[in-house]
């Protein structure tokens, strides 16, 4: 077959398709394969170019965003300019994702460093679906709480662990 064709016949395998990406996000691993395939025509895919802002410190927080490809700094920029780097996020990670169950302001500002592809969820496309498939919005809050609350308990054990360090001194004094 002329390679020029090939391209337009050939069909994507699961791992380049956005059902099983999304299924391999946390949030999402309790879905079905008919609700993944749902979940695609919720999620808006958004391109971003080398070093732009996805949203600053501050903005309105109306949903997540899931990396599908490139990298994403997420940082706080302190009065004097400087910034300070909190993480660095590679396809599968994701972020913003406490804006889904309740609108706040971001808590820090995040960049792109390279050309990435980022999947948007949004609140208010969540809570349609929670009207039109109530057993997908449940599975995915369920998969929500399950994340946020890894993550307090993971913060919980950090605090505690530098309340230790902080009374106690660095190690062998």
């Amino acid at each position: 077959m002329n390679p020029l064709w090939s391209n337009i016949f050939r069909k994507k395998t699961d791992e380049e398709s956005l059902s099983y990406f999304l299924g391999k996000v946390p949030i999402f691993a309790d879905l079905g394969t008919r609700e993944l395939a749902s979940l695609e025509e919720l999620v808006h895919p958004r391109h971003y170019d080398p070093r732009e802002t996805v949203f600053e410190e501050g903005d309105p927080g109306s949903g997540m965003y899931l990396v599908r490809t490139g990298h994403i700094q997420i940082f706080l920029r302190h009065g004097d300019g400087t910034e300070e780097e909190l993480a660095l996020l590679c396809p599968g990670d994701f972020f913003g994702e406490t804006t889904l169950a309740a609108p706040a302001p971001r808590t820090a500002s995040a960049r792109s460093l390279d050309h990435s592809e980022l999947l948007g969820l949004f609140r208010a496309d969540l809570l349609a679906t929670t009207q039109k498939y109530p057993t997908i919005a449940s599975k995915i809050l369920m998969g929500l709480t399950r994340v946020v609350s890894e993550r307090l308990q993971a913060a919980g054990l950090e605090i505690r662990r530098l309340k230790t360090a902080a009374t106690t001194g660095p190690a062998g004094e």
